[in-house]
């Protein structure tokens, strides 16, 4: 697992996986490979049960790194030779983000799930055409939102909330900084169009975590903004982001994103998210808990009872992709509902149209 740069951060379970299916009873296959989250959304499918078989890219350089991690899968001449093959249940795809709402009607047209990478859409329009096509199909329309869904930290925040550790949720604020590595970079990275705008991108992941924790159904996007500050030579690039959202319970989000994280950190970024509620808040230190300890998963949780600190890596798992294959198998939405992977997706968008855009200053 590469810590250095979230591109290629990859997460596998610390402590024994837990299938929920029998070999071959849920295959899936890989497809556009170009965001290394694809590693990600593999290891956790192949640890909860699922069989890769396929793997799909037009560039065979990167179709043979993925066989050099993943030997069981088979190299597919084309994308219709997984869309036409019956047994595929699922297709697990990376692409560049403008074309991920094209890749999934297709899958979804050809009687598959379909599981994308964050963001799942850069226009309105794509989520549109995506939701007429889950109504057409009867597929899902996943998404790997993976700042909450691989993460034990997390996971483990979202249990505490459930069991009331500290009440009716009132705010949650969260930061996603990352670490740009300019030069290993694609060129759609730095294409708007492609890309979609920071906030469309890695403040999908910040607005997903406010829905889930403070149980919202909706949101209003009440401000955002985004910025350029110092990266001129690549003009489309954003750079910095931060929006504020009022939920439909009454909750309050704000968040930011970035690409400034120093090459003196130890990992790809501190990423954190503070939750606030009636009788108590929690904050989770996700990647890294700087200067104390180079691993991640800490949450620290203070309410009527006292304070503690849980390190939680390596004992908590990644129940999502498990109830994700069972959700494909029994049709059920126990994983993530479909209105939420779509909400969260919508405000996202919603949030990148209505930035303001600051212009920097020497």
């Amino acid at each position: 697992m590469n810590r250095s740069d979230g591109m290629h951060y990859a997460p596998t379970a610390a402590n024994k996986p837990k299938p929920v299916c029998r070999p071959g009873e849920f295959v899936f296959a890989a497809a556009a490979l170009d965001h290394g989250h694809i590693y990600g959304q593999t290891n956790g499918l192949l640890e909860a049960g699922g069989t890769l078989k396929w793997v799909y890219d037009p560039d065979p350089a990167k179709v043979a790194q993925f066989i050099r991690t993943y030997p069981q899968a088979q190299a597919a001449p084309s994308l219709e030779t997984i869309l036409e093959d019956r047994e595929v249940a699922m297709v697990a795809a990376a692409a560049i983000p403008s074309d991920r709402a094209a890749l999934g009607i297709r899958a979804m047209e050809a009687g598959k799930d379909y599981f994308t990478d964050k963001t799942p859409f850069t226009t309105l329009d794509q989520l549109a055409a995506a939701k007429e096509a889950v109504a057409r199909t009867g597929r899902k329309y996943m998404v790997y939102y993976s700042e909450r869904l691989h993460n034990e930290g997390a996971v483990y925040a979202g249990q505490l909330i459930r069991e009331g550790a500290i009440g009716r949720v009132l705010q949650v604020i969260g930061t996603g900084p990352h670490r740009l590595n300019k030069a290993s970079r694609p060129d759609w990275f730095f294409r708007k169009e492609k890309y979609g705008g920071i906030l469309c991108d890695i403040g999908s992941h910040q607005i997903e975590q406010f829905l889930y924790y403070a149980g919202c159904r909706d949101a209003e996007v009440l401000h955002s903004k985004v910025a350029n500050y110092a990266n001129p030579d690549v003009p489309e690039l954003e750079d910095f982001g931060d929006a504020t959202l009022l939920g439909d319970n009454g909750a309050t989000n704000y968040f930011r994103v970035d690409w400034f994280t120093p090459d003196g950190l130890a990992t790809w970024g501190d990423g954190r998210t503070l939750i606030l509620g009636t009788d108590g808040y929690i904050e989770i230190r996700k990647y890294i808990d700087v200067e104390r300890d180079p691993r991640g998963d800490h949450v620290y949780l203070v309410n009527h009872d006292g304070q503690r600190h849980y390190e939680v890596g390596g004992k908590v798992g990644f129940p999502f992709f498990g109830e994700l294959i069972l959700d494909c198998l029994n049709r059920t939405e126990r994983a993530m509902t479909q209105e939420h992977a779509f909400k969260a997706a919508e405000l996202c968008l919603v949030a990148q149209n209505k930035a303001i855009r600051i212009e920097a200053r020497p």
